[in-house]
This record gives structure tokens, sequence and C-alpha cells, in this order.
């Protein structure tokens, strides 16, 4: 068979991932704290990108010229009152007259007779006392530069669990090598207090021996405060009974068996510990005063606040109103008037025009891209409100079952656009803030065979029926399967099972033996 080349057409269709699409893609599945840094990368990036904002035209046009003609609002002119206009005023008259005037009363009755109210006199009497105009300018309140003075420049920063133990480090010991091991060991304690990294990996890593870190560890473990650098619970409880001088055999036979003192096995800690009723409830009694986790006095990190990207709130017809939180929305524009400018002006190279082109198209589709964002996270929210309108007048009890796929057949998108819409992005309701992702949850049939019941609201049932429980009417699982069905709530036993422990309530055994103990205190 000869091979020979030949031309061919055919007609096909692919998806093309542009750079765009991919970013817009991302932009869609953004927080709001992650919009507003990509947002502000691109305003230092582009040129002909500004804030709404910062736009020189006063003028307000699109939004803000509906909002503001809405409104009917008038601005006051309060400029024609004489004290409050020349008192704001930049330059304040310096004359007899004008202060006369100005003042109300005569210049000697609020200056110094004697006193030259000349500027170029005042200046040099500063300037000779080293008290010139330049040595105050970042004293004040800023008038030199038109700018208030910073108030949170002076507030004091917190202090950190790692500064702290630090502080105590260097009172502790002069010697240097003792002092960097310390620090390895304070660096490796986590924020609750305990050292997340053993004595051989700080040793190995260090290239000291083995013994000599250990002895700074036990240094560190006597810093405030106390129980910390432990290595686990037992040893961070047993640091603060020391403390206490209440470290005594039974207790460390308490310690040694914190398991049976989760379960609140009496008996067979009265065994090991060799104490009678009276002193174990003493003894469990002062455990609890204790800190289990020493390093959270100090904090953690700091704490972003999560800023709703939707405003739930109940109209007066019993409808509910949906709104976008606009201070979590970015707003950019696109200076045309500075690019007709420039590429009016300075036309250059090619390299330069292009740029111009690119930064033109980049600004444009980023508006745009953001103008869908959140015209798509409105129309997901009103759906989702729609369907869950019943949790919001009711509560938790009330939460209907829903899938992304009902979101998207609803309103007509993709069930992966949803579910990056969903993704980060929280509402503010009457009930509280909740994520959007909240509000999906499995399908948990009923048992006459009617609606479905929400798994989120079968948790809840759970939750109140182990909350109301009396200490000698303990409900097991088996009794819980029984109470739901008796609720038209077709549920397993090992379901019922999962629930309990994803809420972090223990079985029916050990909430038996604490509630029983509780009682007997």
């Amino acid at each position: 068979m000869a091979l020979s080349a030949k031309m061919l057409l055919r007609q096909g269709q692919s998806l093309v991932m542009t750079p765009q699409l991919l970013q817009a893609i991302k932009l869609l599945q953004y927080s709001s704290v992650e919009l507003a840094a990509f947002v502000e990368e691109e305003l230092e990036r582009n040129p002909l990108l500004e804030r709404a904002e910062e736009g020189p035209d006063p003028t307000p046009t699109g939004i803000d010229a509906a909002a503001e003609a809405q409104s009917g609002e008038m601005a006051t002119d309060f400029s024609t009152d004489p004290v409050e206009a020349d008192w704001g005023a930049s330059q304040l008259a310096v004359s007899s007259e004008g202060l006369a005037e100005s003042l109300g009363t005569e210049v000697e009755n609020a200056f110094d007779a004697d006193r030259d109210l000349s500027p170029a006199v005042e200046q040099n009497k500063l300037e000779a006392m080293g008290l010139s105009d330049s040595a105050w300018s970042g004293v004040g309140g800023g008038e030199s530069t038109g700018e208030a003075s910073n108030i949170e420049a002076y507030v004091a920063g917190q202090s950190t669990l790692a500064d702290h133990l630090g502080e105590q480090l260097a009172l502790a010991t002069d010697d240097p090598v003792e002092r960097m091991i310390g620090l390895a060991v304070i660096d490796a304690i986590d924020e609750a207090g305990y050292l997340r990294e053993s004595a051989e990996e700080i040793a190995d890593r260090l290239g000291a021996s083995l013994e000599r870190v250990e002895k700074v560890i036990g240094l560190v473990q006597t810093f405030e405060p106390t129980g910390i650098g432990a290595r686990d619970l037992a040893e961070c409880l047993a640091l603060q009974l020391r403390e206490l001088d209440r470290f005594d055999p039974a207790m460390q036979a308490m310690i040694a068996n914190l398991p049976l003192v989760a379960r609140r096995d009496l008996p067979a800690l009265r065994k090991l510990c060799g104490v009678d009723d009276e002193d174990i409830k003493d003894m469990l009694a002062e455990i609890r005063r204790l800190d289990p986790k020493p390093g959270r006095a100090f904090g953690g990190a700091p704490i972003q606040p999560v800023a709703p990207d939707v405003i739930v709130r109940a109209a007066r017809d019993g409808s509910w109103v949906i709104e976008l939180n606009s201070e979590a929305l970015p707003r950019v524009l696109v200076n045309q008037t500075y690019a007709a400018t420039v590429s009016r002006n300075k036309p250059g190279g090619d390299e330069d025009k292009t740029f111009l082109s690119q930064c033109l198209q980049t600004a444009n589709w980023l508006t745009k891209s953001l103008e869908q964002r959140a015209r798509t996270i409105l129309k997901v929210s009103t759906e989702i409100v729609r369907r869950q309108d019943a949790f919001l007048a009711e509560g938790v009890e009330h939460l209907r079952p829903l899938n992304l796929k009902n979101i998207a057949d609803a309103v007509g998108l993709h069930e992966s656009t949803v579910s990056r819409v969903t993704s980060n992005k929280y509402m503010a309701t009457p009930r509280g803030l909740f994520e959007l992702k909240y509000f999906f949850t499995a399908s948990i049939a009923a048992h006459g065979g009617g609606d479905a019941h929400s798994a989120e609201a079968v948790r809840f049932k759970i939750k109140q029926m182990i909350d109301a429980e009396a200490a000698d009417a303990i409900l097991s699982d088996d009794a819980i399967v029984e109470r739901l069905k008796a609720q038209d709530i077709d549920i397993a036993r090992r379901t019922v099972a999962k629930y309990r422990e994803s809420l972090r309530i223990p079985s029916s055994v050990e909430r038996r033996r604490e509630k029983q103990g509780s009682a007997s205190f």
C-alpha cells in the first residue's frame, strides 16, 4: 500500500478552556475574602481598573444614581454658617479685625494683649526654640497630610504564647545552647499548649544530645501557664497537680487510667486507686478544675470574621426579601476615558498597544464576571430560600431534603456550577448565619410513605431526645429508632448511631454512668 499525503476537511465540536474561562470558574467559587484579595491584585496590576468610590467623576451613575434618585433626598449646604465655615476653612484669619469678627469678641479677651499675631514673627519664635512646623508635622490630627491619625497604630499588640514562653526562657537560663534548644521546643508547642514534636526529633534536628533536650523540655514545663509543654493529656494534668502538691499515689493511679475516668467507671477506679467513694468524688472534682488546654488563654491565629454574601429578612407580607450584601462585593470600574486618552496621545510601539489592549480586555472581563457572579449567587440563594422557607419560619425541624440537582434544574444551571456557587458562601437569616451548603441535606424516607425528612432535622430530633432523657431512663439507639418511627421517620439503628457519633454524643452506657455519677455529687 502506497503512502501519500491527503487533505481532509472534518467538522467537530470541542470545549476549549481559555485562561479567562478558567479564571471565571475560579472567580465563581471564591469566598468574599478571596475575591477581595484577587480584585486588589488586579487593581494593582491593571492601570485601567479603579474602585468605584475612587472615580474622578463625582456625578453618580448606574446603581448609585438610581439609589440617589429613588431616595429623593437633597443635600443641604451649611456653608452659610459663619462660625462653622470659618473654623472649618483651611486657613484662619490672623488679623485683629478678622479674629474679632469670627470670635465675636475683642482680641484682648482671647489672646494676650502684648502678643504679636504676625505669622512671620510666630514662625521665627518657633524656629528659635526648635519647634518649627516641620518638627510637628507628624503630631496631632495629621493636618499637614489631610489625613486623620491612625488610632489602630497605637493599640498594643496581643502577646502570643510563644512570646510569653520566650520571655520566661530568657530569664530562666543564660546558656546560649539551652536557649537555642528552648526556642526550638517552644516553636514545637501548639496553640493548646502541647509539645507536638518528640525529644528525639528535636535532638536530631539540632544536633544536640537527648539528655540536654529532655532537660530543657523539663525547664519549659515549669513555665506559666502550668501544664505547658506536655506531650499528652495525662502529663498536662500531672504537671498541674504537682504544682498544687496533689499528685499523690492515688491521683497518679487515676491519671494513669484516664479512659476509665472518661467512662466514669467508678468501681474500677476505686479498686485501682485504693480509696472509698467519697475520695473518688473529690479526686474527680479536682481533675475537673484543671485546664486540659493551658495554651488557649493566649488564643491562636486571628480569626477572620465571616461576612455574609446574602442577607435574608422577613417582609411585612410574610414573604422573604433576599438581597446581596453590598459590603462583601468589590466594586470596580473600567476607566474608559483614561484608556482613550492614552491610546490617542501616546500610541507608542506594538508592545505598548498590545499591553493597553490586554488591560482593557481584562478589565472589561472582570467587571462582567463580577456582575455575572453576583447574579448567579442571588439566583441560587433565592431558590434555596424558596425551598427552605419552612426552616426560616419554624426552625431546624422543618428543614427539607435538598440536593444540588434540585437547585440546578430549577435555575437552569449545571450541578457543578451550583456546587461552586454554594462553596464558601454564607447567608444571614433570622435563624442565624449559615453556609449555603448547610441547606443541602440527605433524604430519609417516611415510615408511612409520606414526605421525606431531612437528615439534619432527624439529627436535631435525636439530640433533643438525648438532652431530655433522665438519669434513670437513658435511651438506647434501639429506643431512639422506635421513637423516630412513631414520628413517621424510617431510620436504621446504624444510622442513629452514626448521627449520634457525629454529634459527639457518647453511647447509652457512657451516658448512664456520667449522669448517675453527676447525680450522686
